[in-house]
């Protein structure tokens, strides 16, 4: 696979995730659990190991090879994993659109960085992917996830009730939207 990894800040780069990911999700999902407990499913134990964090990976990456989802990193200097960013249900045809879906590091939040990686996140979804279109969903209180897709060019277009199971009950969402181009599908 080419290296398609850029700086996206100071110390930081946006790169394609890899099954060698699996310690540093699995140390970065560790230390987070209580800060991202508000957006989350409730995920059994074995979510925050080595072993689990491979098992999820290696799951991602299949569907990456299968065209359906597309996972990208964050990496500090030493390269661990300080956020995850995620297109998946990638669907081609007139539809030409995936969801995203991310997370950052309590200790790189409010830096700018989710701006500029869903930025490029959508960058790759126009010219690398083809896609018309990437949707996004939070948690209708998490204003700070909502401040970043706003800034990212996404518009939101209506709430889902009871939309995921979301820290032990269903929560409702505000749906998000981002028009990448108005290009008719290529075959």
């Amino acid at each position: 696979m080419t290296d398609h990894s850029h700086p996206l800040g100071p110390g930081v780069r946006f790169r394609p995730a890899a099954i060698g990911d699996a310690p540093s999700f699995a140390a970065a999902l560790t230390r987070n659990r209580g800060y991202m407990s508000r957006w989350e499913p409730v995920r059994p134990g074995s979510f925050y190991t080595v072993e689990g964090q491979a098992a999820r990976l290696t799951a991602l990456l299949a569907e990456r090879d299968a065209g359906r989802a597309m996972p990208w990193v964050l990496a500090d200097a030493d390269d661990r994993v300080v956020a995850a960013f995620t297109l998946s249900g990638i669907e081609h045809g007139p539809y030409r659109n995936a969801r995203l879906g991310y997370w950052v590091d309590a200790d790189h939040a409010g830096r700018g960085l989710a701006t500029a990686a869903v930025g490029a996140v959508c960058e790759a979804a126009r010219e690398g992917l083809g896609l018309h279109r990437v949707e996004a969903a939070t948690v209708t209180d998490n204003g700070a996830s909502q401040r970043v897709l706003a800034k990212s060019g996404f518009r939101r277009f209506g709430t889902a009730p009871g939309y995921l199971h979301i820290n032990g009950r269903w929560r409702d969402h505000h749906l998000f939207q981002r028009l990448l181009h108005d290009d008719p599908p290529q075959p």
